[in-house]
């Protein structure tokens, strides 16, 4: 290894340790001090370049039990960092680009209102397209940061243009059950394109898509803090606001709330990029928190259900929200096994998700009994082929979910199979979302 050599690796492994924002300047002179050291003693012993760099890194520590210690050391630090950070090498996470995109979005939602009001669109047509729109402008916004191919960010605007053309041209009528439904699966798809740009286009690798799922979770966390305390803001303004009348007071949620809320989309993202070498583990938190809490009330409501036999009379609404309660199962597992140590055994949090998933699997096939005896009385609709649809994939989801946790507990495979199957799987979703947007109107004569 030449010198250069030698100093490249140096201040690769010095921007590592700077990155994590508990390290400063001053403590990783001080680090390097003492590599260089090492690195003059073990050449002076005989070793080549690199084995003296090799060993005098090991000497040290590695990288993460470094700043680990430093942050235990200098915790203050980690939160004086909640600001402003810098851009880091190969992407563009600089304040300006976000604020960007930002006050595009704002821009963008304050047209189509004013476009809706002036009757130029339908409501339905302002509901869809600024759900699409926000979403479209992150998938812009991670294509930026991430430096994506051209080509690839071409074949992603074209298939934004073709999903969001085909759900513009169903009857502009929210009471059309077939444009609900696009209307309503539009934005996953939608997520999924933003995942394919976060990922730089490269969406074949496993880990790599759990690496959106993880920043999915946390993104809902932060917009979900962000929303909150706007909400506390918006009130507080509207309050100071109400002496100079009523327009004042209309004007904030007019044209502040809107816009806030689809710049916060974008900003969102910003911090979970930007701050999660920080706090990079609130989902996986809030998953130890609820997943035992989710465990009892679905073993109780499940057991409940099949005890007190009103699983039968289950009407539309429990049905979506019965859906709704199956995909936030299949996350927290999700979460969970992502942020599992991979050295430590499966531990009872395995087995509170085994009992978690194996109620859920009761509740879904309770809500499928259901939903064939509506059918087999009242036959097809739109509605009940998306919903029977749904639970079909997120019974088998489940069901070889529960294979793979029970091989967990027993010790006889990794947690990785589970982390597998959960990103393997996203396809299979895609595929039914492409369906309900594409394939479901037309069969239904756009009813």
């Amino acid at each position: 290894m030449t010198v250069n050599t030698v100093e490249t690796r140096i201040g690769e492994w010095r921007t590592a340790i700077v990155r994590n924002r508990a390290v400063s300047e001053s403590d990783a002179d001080e680090l390097e001090s003492h590599l260089r050291e090492q690195l003059t003693d073990l050449e002076t012993a005989g070793l080549s370049g690199e084995e003296a760099f090799l060993i005098a890194v090991r000497r040290l520590g590695e990288v993460d039990q470094i700043t680990a210690e430093y942050a235990r050391e200098h915790s203050d630090r980690l939160w004086k960092q909640l600001a402003l950070p810098n851009a880091t090498s190969g992407e563009v996470l600089s304040l300006p680009v976000m604020l960007g995109f930002a006050a595009f979005s704002a821009v963008l939602v304050q047209v189509f209102r004013i476009l809706s009001e002036a009757e130029i669109i339908s409501t339905a047509s302002f509901i869809v397209n600024l759900s699409s729109s926000v979403l479209v402008v992150l998938a812009g916004y991670f294509m930026v940061v991430r430096r994506m191919r051209w080509q690839r960010a071409v074949a992603g605007v074209a298939i934004v243009a073709v999903l969001v053309a085909a759900v513009n041209l169903l009857p502009s009528d929210l009471e059309n059950v077939t444009t609900t439904l696009a209307a309503i699966h539009l934005p996953v798809a939608l997520w999924l394109i933003v995942g394919s740009a976060y990922l730089g286009g490269d969406i074949r690798s496993s880990a790599k898509r759990m690496d959106f799922l993880r920043f999915s979770g946390e993104w809902l966390i932060y917009y979900t803090l962000i929303a909150l305390g706007g909400g506390v803001l918006l009130s507080l303004a509207a309050l100071v606001l109400t002496p100079l009348g009523m327009d004042a007071v209309n004007g904030v949620y007019i044209w502040v709330f809107p816009s806030g809320a689809v710049a916060a989309v974008i900003v969102a993202a910003w911090l979970v990029e930007a701050k999660k070498s920080v706090i990079e583990n609130l989902a996986p938190v809030l998953t130890a928190i609820f997943t035992p809490l989710f465990a009892v009330m679905l073993v109780v409501a499940a057991t409940g259900y099949v005890v007190a036999g009103v699983w039968r009379n289950f009407d539309r609404e429990l049905l979506i929200g019965f859906d709704v309660l199956l995909l936030v199962v299949v996350a927290l597992v999700v979460y969970g096994i992502s942020a599992r140590d991979s050295n430590r055994g499966p531990g009872a949090m395995a087995v509170i998700r085994l009992v978690t998933v194996s109620a859920a699997i009761l509740l879904d096939v309770l809500i499928l009994v259901s939903l064939f005896s509506r059918i087999g009385e009242y036959g097809f609709t739109a509605n009940r082929v998306a919903v029977l649809g749904l639970n079909l994939i997120l019974l088998v989801n489940l069901a070889v979910t529960v294979w793979h946790l029970t091989r967990l507990v027993l010790k006889k495979a990794p947690a990785e199979r589970l982390d597998r199957w959960q990103t393997g799987y996203l396809p299979v979703f895609a595929v039914w979302v492409l369906f309900i947007l594409l394939a479901l109107p037309p069969i239904f004569g756009f009813a």
